[in-house]
């Protein structure tokens, strides 16, 4: 009976509404007919898709541009709107590109300049958005760094962080833990769920800098190969066709597809032997040195840390050492800081 009481002309809306009447959503929901898509913004959206896989620099101003050469005449606004349901942004630093949940903590980036050198040393998570003919889903993905091998994935009709959570679970069941996972700034990867799902494993999380595409390119590389050597070839319908060809791809990409990268050798082989891999964001400022900006637990304490703490610890030695040479009957000894801070 408190069912009949909901409904969209009550002046409230329908979450104010359940709450009130004590109804689940969930009940409200589920006889409402998903919102269609027109055809025109299908056509649009997969045209955008696959200009944005190729160049993943393009913002909504170049794509404009792209869509005019296609034939397509449309404004900048219309564009935002289909990249944003897409879930797309230029790889490139702007203001508000992307703004993560303002409420969730965003960690620092860990791996510029570490030497990926064994399996389960890193692991990397994205999100993209995968065309379907009469519509679009997303798919999450969990990639090891040393071995590019798909460790699990998962697709879902929506941007919630229920489906990146699972995907993360699985891959910790059937695979263990890795020292370190990093992840973009996106609100699924920021949340509670999320991230405390890899505080419970005492994984140390890493995130993406803004603007910065290089820092997960493994993860978008294989994106890329997913979508032109599987979506785009087969154009897929719907959900369940696009679950069964996904699994399939992902068993060749994993067991038969051939990497350049690891000597033309598989993920699977890579992982299951840890020889022939291996992966390095180069660090262009020398900020670091090869060595890892955290510990992690096959190396310890960084090495880095420690000598740094060793060099200043000998110099205040030395300068507090000097100071008193030089001092005078009767005269104010220098303090450390300040031997240091004229030398």
């Amino acid at each position: 009976m408190r069912r009949g009481w909901v409904g969209p002309d009550n002046g409230l809306s329908l979450v104010r509404q359940c709450r009130l009447a004590g109804v689940s959503r969930a009940t409200v929901y589920a006889g409402r007919k998903p919102r269609r898509v027109a055809a025109a913004d299908l056509l649009l959206m997969a045209l955008i898709d696959e200009e944005y896989t190729r160049h993943p620099f393009y913002g909504s101003r170049k794509m404009v541009v792209y869509l005019a050469g296609q034939g397509h005449r449309v404004n900048r606004k219309r564009v935002q709107r289909l990249m944003r349901r897409q879930g797309l942004a230029a790889m490139a630093p702007g203001p508000n590109t992307s703004r993560p949940h303002p409420e969730h903590k965003v960690y620092p980036y860990l791996l510029r300049g570490v030497a990926v050198v064994r399996p389960n040393q890193v692991w990397s998570s994205d999100v993209t958005y995968i065309r379907l003919a009469g519509g679009f889903a997303y798919l999450v993905a969990v990639i090891d760094w040393y071995s590019r091998k798909v460790l699990s994935w998962r697709i879902s009709n929506s941007l919630e962080a229920v489906f990146c959570v699972d995907c993360l679970e699985d891959a910790l069941r059937v695979h263990g833990k890795p020292e370190v996972f990093n992840s973009d700034q996106g609100s699924q990867f920021t949340s509670a769920a999320f991230t405390g799902v890899l505080k419970r494993e005492g994984i140390a999380i890493s995130m993406d800098g803004r603007g910065r595409a290089l820092d997960n390119i493994f993860v978008e590389r294989l994106w890329r190969s997913v979508k032109h050597e599987d979506v785009y070839l087969k154009g897929y319908a719907g959900m369940g066709e696009l679950m069964v060809g996904l699994a399939a791809y992902f068993a060749f990409f994993n067991g038969e597809r051939m990497h350049q990268s690891l000597a033309y050798s598989t993920p699977n082989e890579v992982y299951q032997t840890g020889c022939g891999g291996g992966a390095m964001i180069v660090d262009k400022f020398g900020a670091a040195r090869g060595e890892p900006p955290v510990p992690l637990r096959s190396t310890g304490v960084s090495p880095r840390a420690t000598a740094t703490a060793t060099a200043t610890a000998e110099a205040k030695t030395e300068a507090t050492e000097e100071s008193k040479a030089r001092a005078k009957p009767g005269q104010r000894r220098t303090a450390a800081h300040e031997v240091l801070a004229t030398a």
